[in-house]
C-alpha cells in the first residue's frame, strides 16, 4: 500500500496459527520508541495482545533501545497500550475468551506517519496440520515448477 512501510512481521504466527479476522490498532509509545522504530529496531516474535480491564495490551514486544537516546530511553519489552474502539474491543474481549484463540500481533508498519499494529484473532494450529500445510505447499511449489519447464 502507498505511504506504508513495513517495519516487522510476525511470520511465524501464519505457520502456529489460523488467522480468522485482523484489526488495524494504533500503539501508545513514548518518543525513544517511535524513533527507535523507525529506524527498523523492533521484533513481533513471542508477542501476544491480551484484553485486560476494558483496554488491549501488547505484551512481550521488543523494540531496542534508541542509540541517542541516554537516560530518556524506554525498557525494551514494557507492555503497551493499543488503541481500537471500543465495540472492536469489546468484540475481541468475547472472541479471545473462547478455547484456543489468542490474538496475536501479525505486522507492525508506519502510516502516514504513525505506527500501527495489525492484530490477527488467531486460533492454534496442531501438528498435522501444520503438515498439511507444509505438503499443499509443496505441492504447489512442484505444479510451479512443472509449468515453468514445460513453458520452456
Amino acid at each position: 500500500m502507498a505511504g506504508e512501510k513495513v517495519v516487522a512481521q510476525n511470520r511465524k504466527a501464519y505457520h502456529d496459527f489460523f488467522i480468522e479476522d485482523t484489526f488495524e490498532a494504533g500503539i501508545v509509545l513514548t518518543g525513544t520508541e517511535i524513533k527507535a522504530i523507525r529506524q527498523g529496531r523492533a521484533n513481533l516474535k513471542d508477542s501476544y495482545a491480551r484484553v485486560e480491564n476494558g483496554e488491549i495490551f501488547l505484551h512481550n514486544m521488543h523494540i531496542s533501545p534508541y542509540e541517542q537516546g541516554n537516560r530518556f530511553n524506554h525498557d525494551p519489552r514494557r507492555t503497551r497500550k493499543l488503541l481500537l474502539h471500543k465495540s472492536e474491543i469489546l468484540r475481541l474481549h468475547g472472541q479471545s475468551r473462547e478455547r484456543g484463540y489468542a490474538l496475536i500481533p501479525l505486522r507492525l508498519y508506519l502510516r502516514h506517519g504513525l505506527c500501527k499494529v495489525e492484530i490477527g484473532l488467531a486460533k492454534g494450529k496442531k501438528l498435522y496440520d501444520k503438515r498439511q500445510d507444509m505438503a499443499k505447499r509443496d505441492a504447489a511449489r512442484e505444479i510451479e515448477r512443472a509449468f515453468r519447464e514445460r513453458q520452456k
